[in-house]
């Protein structure tokens, strides 16, 4: 069971009484549940989605500890633009992503140093750095 952390914006009442149901309201639009199961906390996701595909306004923000992440946290989003969450000398940061989609439906995991590292193809090599070899041979 893990702390689970949901932020709305400018959605209908329907999410608010539904979200009050099953997690504590600690300010408005923020609800937060200290131990929500797994399976709770994807039928909470699943009812927001269904409810947000249909009337398609507000945003809706889902954090939560996830172990098998690198920085040991989970984000579903709808209706935020794309974001990522990403190391940087240590720190966890959050950074809009590359493509342009303004709904997401995904969990973003953050890859561990050693998977990053690996599954990234090796730089081509500069021009500079091919000449130099060049002259050398």
């Amino acid at each position: 069971m893990a702390m689970t952390v949901v932020v709305t914006s400018s959605v209908a009442s329907r999410f608010r009484g539904f979200l009050a149901s099953c997690m504590l309201e600690i300010a408005p639009g923020v609800y937060t549940s200290p131990t929500m199961t797994r399976a709770v906390r994807e039928r909470i996701w699943k009812v927001c989605s269904e409810w947000y595909w249909e009337l398609n306004e507000g945003s809706i923000v889902m954090t939560w500890h996830d172990r098998e992440a690198s920085g040991r946290q989970g984000v579903l989003t709808l209706g935020v633009p794309a974001k990522e969450l990403c190391e940087h000398e240590g720190h966890l940061i959050l950074r809009g992503r590359q493509e342009s989609v303004g709904l997401q439906k995904k969990t973003y995991r953050i890859p561990k140093s050693d998977e990053s590292s690996a599954s990234r193809p090796d730089p081509a090599p500069s021009p500079r750095k091919d000449n130099q070899r060049d002259r050398k041979a």
